[in-house]
């Protein structure tokens, strides 16, 4: 939280990203080292001290530019999964993955806190546009509203 990070939906880990506030002009340069957010219209979470650097403490959201200044050392795969659903019971995550199997695989990633969360995520496609495609046969076909796309992880990828 004292650090400055963020977690982004896509951007590949340690990627690094200069957030402008649009309304104070106040910029942060932060590492990318999670994903997120998860809340539909939002593009990047930002530790409390990026947050603080930037003028958005009080109000807790803004309007944001990003701008991406060196992409990680070490690439990650460029592999790519649409998030369906995030469980509080891996019963339900289960339940949920054995449904999205229809769609190239899916896999249910254990998200730790208190409580943990389980987010099951569908297919595996090589590029964002693919699994863009994907994400809206899933919100079609399986009216989830919600499914958006996600960078698969390294630790995610071999399961």
């Amino acid at each position: 939280m004292e650090t400055l990070v963020a977690a982004h939906r896509t951007l590949p880990f340690q990627t690094m990203v200069r957030v402008r506030n649009l309304t104070n002009d106040k910029t942060v340069d932060v590492r990318i080292i999670d994903r997120g957010p998860f809340v539909d219209g939002r593009i990047i979470d930002l530790s409390h001290e990026a947050a603080k650097e930037i003028g958005l403490i009080g109000p807790g959201i803004g309007q944001v530019e990003l701008t991406v200044l060196a992409p990680p050392l070490i690439p990650e795969p460029g592999l790519f999964a649409v998030q369906v659903g995030v469980f509080r019971e891996k019963v339900n995550a289960d339940r949920e993955t054995q449904a999205m199997n229809v769609y190239g695989g899916a896999v249910s990633v254990m998200r730790p806190g208190i409580p943990p969360v389980w987010r099951v995520l569908a297919g595996r496609e090589n590029s964002q546009e693919a699994a863009e495609n994907l994400a809206a046969r899933i919100r079609s076909e399986q009216n989830v509203p919600e499914a958006f796309v996600v960078r698969l992880d390294p630790q995610d990828v071999g399961k």
